[in-house]
Formats: C-alpha cells, structure tokens, sequence
C-alpha cells in the first residue's frame, strides 16, 4: 500500500506494521514510563503516568513496581518519583564517549547563541591539534578542519593550552620552537610570548588577534579534567570585519558556560570508569 500524502499528513501504517520482527514493546514501554517524569513533574501517580504514556493504569503501575524494585523509582504508596541512580543510564552513555563527542553538544550550543565558529583543540608536541568544530553557517568562513594542526605559540588555543604547562615545560618550548613571523602582527620574541602565556594562565583567556592568519582573530578558554589540568581548549574565532579584538570577550560568558558543561561530563564519565556506578 502506498502512503497518500496530503499536504504534511500522510497515511501511517499501523504501530505492528512500523515494527521489525526483534522489536521488544515492554522495553520502549518502561522507557516511556521512566520518561514520564521531568522538572515540571518529579512526581506522579500509576494513573498519571498511565494518562502520558498511553497505557492503562494496570499496565503503568507493573512497571512502576518493576522499577522500584530495580532501584530506579521510589514510591510512598501513592506517589512516585525517581531515585538518583536513574543518572546510571546517563553514565553509561557518557562513559562511552571520547572527549570531541562529550564537547561537541555544548559547542553546538554556543555556536547557535553566540554565532561564531567553535573549535576544541589540545597539544601535540609543538602543536595545537583540532579534534572537534562546529562552522557557523556563513558564506565566508576559514577552511579549517578536523585534524589540521597549527603551532602552539600564535594561537589563542595554543597560549591557553601552553598556560597549563610548567614553567620548565613552558621554557622548553619556547627554547625549542622556531618562533616565525607569520603574519606582521605574530609575537615572536621569546620573553614576550612567555608573559603572554602567564597571563593566560592567571586570566583564564586568550585573544589573539591576526597573528596566525591576516584577517580572522579568536579567543579561547581552557577545558579542565578532573583534577584540574589544562585538558583542552575551547576557541571562538571570527572574521576580523565582524568586530574588534576587544568586543570578542563578550563572548567569555558563554564560553565559560560551555567549557564547565563539558568539564562536567567528564568528570561524571570519570567517576563512572573509576568507581563503576554500572557494576
């Protein structure tokens, strides 16, 4: 049979037509019963949540039962609600997760409220590696992909990450780098980078601006692990037609938000892999 469409309505098969032979219906209906429940309604009775999944209220309340014994739920009688280790679930899927695939759903959304492009890059030897980026969608944009790798010294990434090293780490780089004037307003002089790079460090920001590429400037901010250390850094970079080096700090709010969601998931992705919540 061929589905007649009409407009944005279309003739649906039915519910047992749509699903394969391996389907297990109970299971999609005690996550429809787990997802019953949210911010505006951590507490609900078995003919509530019977009323939202669209199952009767014997049905509702089997699984209810069902998830309070599994430790899921917890109920006074009449009255139930979910109990902390539901985060479980969620842990399992952050503990799965490399760190471009944690960051990437908060630079998606600073990307849609700031409306500039994002990047996440760490240090590799000398250089500042790109493994994760969300484009804003803009007819002219830098051609920078996943992958590309830059040196540390005139990017904002790069001062970021490198504030996050020793002082002796930091003067071996700085020893062991070729410092290039590759556009007339890149810093090349030793002392003056190491000063820059501090105060990076002590600001938790870095704006550069054209000294990598004629005509674009960013800033970043660091992403932290668990305990602390300078894992990642977080960049926002933008033409420099769009506004001033100086305006790009109005962008650090929201770059600090997105920095400490991902800081965050990693850190509950750690918990789980150190003390295995799952087991």
């Amino acid at each position: 049979m061929v589905a007649r469409i009409d407009g944005d309505q279309a003739e649906q098969p039915s519910p047992a037509q749509e699903r394969p032979p391996y389907f297990v219906q109970s299971l999609e209906r005690g996550l429809a019963v787990i997802k019953a429940f949210d911010h505006t309604r951590p507490q609900l009775t078995s003919t509530e949540v019977a009323k939202i999944t669209g199952l009767d209220r014997a049905a509702a309340r089997r699984f209810l039962l069902t998830l309070v014994d599994l430790g899921y739920v917890m109920t006074d009688g009449r009255l139930y609600s979910l109990r902390p280790r539901i985060l479980e679930l969620g842990y399992a899927y952050l503990s799965s997760l490399s760190l471009p695939e944690v960051a990437l759903p908060h630079m998606e959304q600073l990307v849609g409220e700031i409306h500039e492009t994002c990047s996440l890059g760490v240090l590799d030897g000398n250089d500042v590696v790109f493994v994760a980026r969300v484009p804003v969608k803009r007819l002219m944009t830098v051609p920078i992909m996943v992958g590309s790798r830059f040196p540390a010294y005139p990017t904002s990434m790069g001062r970021v990450l490198l504030s996050g090293q020793s002082g002796q780490q930091l003067d071996d780089y700085l020893a062991a780098v070729e410092l290039e004037p590759i556009t007339e307003h890149t810093v090349t002089d030793p002392d003056r980078l190491r000063a820059i790079v501090r105060e990076a460090g002590a600001q938790g920001w870095a704006i550069v601006d054209q000294e990598i590429d004629d005509g674009s400037r960013s800033i970043a901010v660091p992403v932290r692990d668990a305990a602390g250390r300078v894992l990642a850094a977080l960049n926002v970079s933008m033409l420099a037609g769009r506004g001033s080096a100086e305006a790009m700090s109005d962008f650090l709010p929201a770059m600090r938000r997105a920095a400490a969601q991902i800081e965050a998931d990693l850190r509950h992705n750690s918990v789980h892999q150190e003390f295995g919540l799952l087991g």
